[in-house]
């Protein structure tokens, strides 16, 4: 029986693969990967997979292992196999009083995704505690490790996701500062739930738990049981443009570019496209506009559609064309 993607998407949608594997050692991850048309796939949550499914090979990244250094005057350096869960990885964080990971809590996914999107939420980026990724290139077809500064980390992207399918993530090794307090906290709705200032730190377990509060309430936690969920996380960046273009009374924050980045849910919003637009078959979710959703009897095609609906709506108000932020496969937007 062929594999149906929809089974390995956080959005249940997706075809059958051509042929499907779960590589648990290294191994037979770079055995797997030799063949450049393989799709490897960590846990399907940022990815939109044609209804028509992926004709060739998919490689499931099912690695695990996570080892620490002992702590020294530079922190404790962690490193973790790409297959491992990410959200798993930032509560062993949490017990063992590792900091720098926190805010990222109830983030889908799997180790090795995030140094490709450069995942980040609630003023805290995997870039800011990243020290080295390790890969399997497969042009080169040897391990090349990166530091954080030949990664090429911006703002959801890194010469991973520049040159798509060519690095294959094996483990990443992360800079942590031991500690029961948190990193400063950077982000001024965490710090209100938080009760603290922008700027100061909490408990560790108190910043995980505010986390994944803010995440639950707004549909960003998984739950089988609930369809506001079955999304692929944010579906647009937030669009970074010169500051003259961001909207009267749309949020601003300056970069060091001399940019400005604003709020791509509040261009969707006030574009016209409310918290649930759409149909009983896919809308955004009804409790975040950035998030498109399958609500249960949904395709690919008609997520795109509606993907397409907004990003029109919103170029068509403020002249801003918004970007997705899922890897597509076999559709285009």
């Amino acid at each position: 029986m062929p594999v149906l993607l929809a089974d390995h998407t956080t959005l249940h949608l997706g075809g059958p693969a051509g042929s499907f594997v779960s590589a648990t050692t290294e191994a037979e991850l770079v055995e797997a990967a030799a063949d450049r048309t393989a799709l490897i796939l960590g846990s399907g949550s940022n990815l939109v997979v044609a209804d028509t499914g992926y004709p060739g090979a998919v490689v499931a990244v099912a690695t695990r292992g996570i080892e620490a250094d002992a702590p020294d005057c530079g922190g404790v350096m962690v490193t973790v196999a790409a297959g491992e869960s990410w959200d798993d990885f930032v509560a062993v964080a949490v017990e063992r009083g590792w900091t720098g990971v926190e805010a990222l809590s109830g983030i889908p996914g799997t180790v090795g995704a995030t140094p490709i999107q450069n995942v980040g939420a609630y003023g805290q980026e995997v870039s800011q505690t990243i020290a080295r990724v390790r890969v399997w290139d497969r042009v080169l077809h040897g391990f090349r490790t990166f530091t954080a500064a030949d990664c090429r980390f911006g703002y959801r992207s890194s010469r991973f996701k520049a040159d798509p399918g060519r690095h294959v993530v094996v483990d990443v090794t992360f800079q942590l500062r031991p500690g029961a307090l948190s990193a400063p906290v950077g982000y001024a709705e965490l710090a209100r739930a938080l009760e603290v200032e922008v700027g100061e730190r909490a408990p560790l377990a108190e910043v995980r738990e505010a986390v994944l509060g803010l995440r639950r309430g707004k549909g960003m936690v998984l739950d089988p049981e609930d369809h506001d969920t079955w999304s692929a996380g944010s579906f647009f960046t937030n669009p970074v443009v010169e500051p003259e273009r961001v909207p009267v009374g749309a949020p601003s924050y300056p970069q060091p570019d001399g940019t400005a980045k604003t709020s791509a849910a509040w261009l969707i919003e006030h574009a016209g496209f409310g918290k649930g637009y759409g149909n009983d078959r896919v809308s955004l979710s009804t409790k975040h506009t950035l998030a498109l959703t399958n609500r249960g009897g949904g395709t690919t095609e008609e997520l795109l559609a509606l993907a397409r609906e907004i990003r029109a709506g919103v170029a068509a108000r403020f002249g801003i064309t918004l970007e997705n932020e899922p890897t597509l496969v076999g559709v285009a937007l």
